[in-house]
């Protein structure tokens, strides 16, 4: 698992396409999603580095909590 701290990530919206642009990427994977705090929790089997370019793809400002 790995945490991904998403600092414009305010809404349920914004929720929804993150989970949908890392599912077309990973169907498998499992998102744990806290929008008030900002994070994401991604089990998958996809490296840290692609999922962390798929939510970039989208405009959102990535940070990877743990390494």
């Amino acid at each position: 698992m790995t945490t991904f701290l998403i600092k414009n990530m305010s809404c349920g919206s914004c929720a929804k396409h993150i989970t949908h642009a890392v599912k077309a990427l990973d169907p498998d994977a499992e998102l744990a999603i806290d929008i008030p705090a900002r994070k994401i929790n991604i089990t998958s089997n996809k490296s840290t580095d692609e999922l962390a370019n798929t939510i970039k793809a989208l405009d959102y400002e990535v940070t990877i909590a743990d390494a």
